[in-house]
């Protein structure tokens, strides 16, 4: 039932650290979810440093979905949006042909607070890696919620357990919140043919293993799957039909290396937007020396 095991891997992206689990090198992809991070859980005091925001970079052949436990980030990009994000909301941004965007922080850094939360990307398809960029904002009362006998349950976004959020995706996929009480037990269904499960906080047990905070349990297609809540616990359950193989380097994903080259050139020459909002700094290509001005203004 139980196919592979995903430890996340702590990174510190400058002050912020992260819990990588996709990509993986033994399991590059979950369908079309080809990136997760859960970044935190964190406390900040007030005051904090502006060296933990996320500058503006770019994107392409992507959408990315952020989805808050807790705290609060501001989201700027090139297609003119500014949007800040509270729990249970999402962002949704499509890439496409290319987009930049920044994450600050400015409500946490004036009063301090804890941050926790997921991002993920997901892989456009071949069709679709070249459409315009776009994004929309969902408030937590839109998305799709119900609850058992110790179970509450938010549809993020796709389609699962016969509910469908209006989250506008380009593929077939399901990705829900899912909080349990002790001893709660909850079923997945088979119906989609990649499955995973993250465990956000506590403990849960599957085909009588035990998966703690920080694990991904990927499932054999074809079965459906029993999560035992060893401890108050939250996961988050992702997945949905392959859209084929993706080639991924630095925050560019696309279906050949050609392109990623392309988007690369691009960057390093300044021919891709900053957001109007946030225009006076981005990061550089890796590897590529911090440009003395902002050629992209």
């Amino acid at each position: 039932m139980i196919e592979l095991v995903i430890d996340q891997r702590r990174k510190d992206l400058g002050g912020f650290e992260v819990g990588r689990v996709l990509p993986y090198a033994p399991r590059r992809m979950v369908g079309p979810f080809i990136f997760f991070d859960h970044m935190g859980p964190a406390e900040f005091p007030a005051g904090f440093p502006k060296s933990v925001d996320v500058r503006p970079h770019p994107h392409i052949g992507l959408s990315t979905l952020s989805y808050l436990f807790e705290g609060e980030m501001t989201h700027r990009d090139s297609t003119g949006v500014t949007q800040p994000i509270r729990p249970g909301e999402v962002n949704w941004m499509t890439a496409g042909r290319g987009i930049t965007h920044s994450e600050r922080f400015e409500t946490l850094r004036a009063h301090g607070g804890r941050m926790d939360g997921i991002q993920t990307w997901i892989a456009l398809p071949v069709a679709d890696e070249e459409t315009a960029p776009s994004f929309d904002h969902y408030a937590a009362s839109e998305l799709p919620a119900f609850e058992a006998p110790g179970l509450s349950a938010r549809l993020i976004a796709g389609a699962a357990f016969g509910a469908r959020s209006p989250v506008q995706t380009f593929s077939p996929l399901f990705y829900v919140h899912w909080t349990l009480a002790a001893d709660a037990v909850a079923e997945l269904p088979p119906e989609y043919s990649e499955r995973a499960a993250y465990v956000a906080q506590g403990v849960v047990e599957v085909d009588g293993r035990q998966l703690h905070d920080g694990q991904m349990a990927v499932f054999a297609p074809g079965d459906a799957v029993t999560l035992r809540a060893v401890t108050p616990a939250v996961v988050m359950l992702l997945g949905g039909e392959p859209i084929g193989p993706r080639f991924i380097e630095w925050n560019f994903v696309a279906s050949s290396k050609a392109r990623l080259e392309q988007a690369k050139a691009d960057w390093r020459a300044g021919r891709m937007k900053l957001p109007d909002a946030d225009d006076k700094e981005f990061i550089p290509l890796p590897g590529d020396p911090a440009p003395p001005a902002n050629p992209m203004s």
